[in-house]
């Protein structure tokens, strides 16, 4: 059977390399971007200069050959889903029997007028870290459009080189459709600590233009301000890519490729993962579009299984995700929405020096555990997974939180100051189960699974 993947990064190569392991199905992963598989998430490093564009590859480039999955570097403009055939942009075509789409996301671009000059740009792909290499020479001024993981990336990278970025933000206060008011206050203030000019509450008008087809300058809609730059980010969100996809195929789409709890899109033998993969029916607690690396990685594993005659519906248990804002790590595990649902009520704890805070959400009447954010304290992925699936009490998660500090041995410990905090909110007599050592900490971790 011959499986053409579209798409090389971690969700098709997840798949190629999980249906290798179970079939020895030929194997094609085509991709326009680069001829290997690399780590997204490491462009930022290589454009710092902490790692090289090889050492983000997790394979040696001998590990396709030898495992005997092909790769082709081309860009499809057509698909035939009646004959099973792919055209490229150069006019070859290319057979299949099973298709999975894994052509990840794009970056959003909202029509401003300007934003086609040279010096305007996203940062998605390898490509685009390439032309940050050109747009960045020489520069005095960055304007970053948008906020979120992508623009603190952005911001990161630029001010590695001494570039002084302005963020226009068109929210009351960065990220918060997604962090509640008192981590995205915490994340405002640190972005202006490390010298960023942060500006709330405005948006781009239009890019203008210095007469030679580039950026010279860009201007704030809501005070008329022109603010001089060479380089302008667009960080305004992804969308899955999928143009291509609603131009040359009978392949159903709404914002991402429309599909069920199998991965099956509505042609018989097509599936689509990753990025711009789109449930019909979303998970409970789950958004239709799962924009996240290991989201991406599951989506390859279970989509490997049904084509290899393994039937199996994607179930990724609890929600979690991690970033970093800058210096300060920051990880969710459940459901932390940026305001409280009905039935919902909160422990908000803030270091004293405003760069730590843990928010815990639990319900009013059962007290089940629903979710934390944490900013500046590492905690461990496994126990909140299984506190989360047994619904655990905000009162058991709260007498046994130091088991899920992640180095407890090295870091200033907070659980008892969360817990007297939660003990005068609620007028409990919590006490938290601390360790004596190393051993103690493994042997709590044993006993609360």
């Amino acid at each position: 059977m011959k499986i053409a993947i579209i798409g090389n990064g971690i969700s098709g190569i997840t798949a190629a390399r999980h249906i290798r392991q179970l079939s020895d199905h030929n194997i094609t992963v085509i991709s326009a971007e680069t001829d290997h598989f690399y780590s997204r998430t490491a462009l930022m490093y290589i454009y710092m200069g902490h790692m090289r564009f090889k050492e983000t590859k997790p394979y040696e480039d001998w590990f396709w050959k030898k495992n005997n999955i092909q790769l082709k570097r081309a860009f499809i403009e057509q698909i035939d889903t009646a004959n099973k055939i792919l055209t490229t942009k150069n006019g070859e075509q290319i057979d299949y029997d099973v298709l999975i789409l894994a052509t990840g996301s794009a970056s959003n671009f909202f029509g401003w007028k300007g934003q086609d000059l040279n010096g305007v740009q996203g940062l998605y792909s390898y490509q685009d870290l390439q032309l940050l290499e050109q747009n960045s020479l020489n520069c005095k001024r960055a304007v970053i459009v948008g906020g979120g993981l992508i623009g603190i990336e952005l911001a990161e990278m630029l001010h590695s080189r001494h570039i002084p970025v302005t963020f226009l933000v068109r929210e009351s206060s960065f990220w918060n459709n997604v962090l509640p008011a008192g981590e995205s206050d915490i994340i405002n203030k640190h972005i202006r600590l490390h010298g960023f000019d942060l500006r709330l509450n405005v948006n781009l008008d239009y890019v203008l233009d210095d007469g030679t087809g580039r950026v010279k300058a860009v201007k704030v809609k809501e005070t008329g301000e022109e603010i001089e730059c060479e380089l302008v980010g667009i960080t305004a969100g992804v969308h899955p890519n999928i143009d291509f996809i609603k131009k040359a195929s009978d392949i159903e789409t709404n914002r991402g490729v429309l599909i069920n709890h199998y991965f099956e899109t509505n042609i018989k033998d097509v599936y689509a993962i990753g990025d711009c993969a789109e449930f019909r029916e979303p998970l409970a607690k789950r958004r239709p579009i799962e924009q996240v690396w290991y989201t991406g990685r599951m989506h390859g594993e279970v989509v490997a299984q049904n084509i290899c005659g393994k039937r199996q519906a994607y179930k990724p248990g609890p929600w979690f995700n991690s970033a970093k804002f800058l210096d300060i790590e920051y990880q969710t595990y459940g459901v932390v929405m940026p305001q409280l649902r009905e039935n919902e009520t909160s422990l908000y704890w803030e270091h004293e020096q405003g760069d730590k805070c843990v928010h815990m959400v639990y319900d009013k009447t059962t007290k089940a555990f629903i979710g934390i954010n944490t900013l500046g304290i590492r905690m461990r992925h496994h126990l909140f997974d299984k506190w989360l699936r047994n619904k655990a009490s905000i009162e058991t998660v709260l007498e046994n939180l130091s088991a899920a500090n992640f180095d407890p041995e090295f870091f200033v410990q907070y659980e008892p100051g969360i817990i007297q905090q939660y003990n005068q909110q609620s007028g409990a007599q919590l006490k938290s189960k601390a360790r004596r050592g190393i051993f103690n900490m493994f042997k709590l971790l044993r006993n609360t699974n």
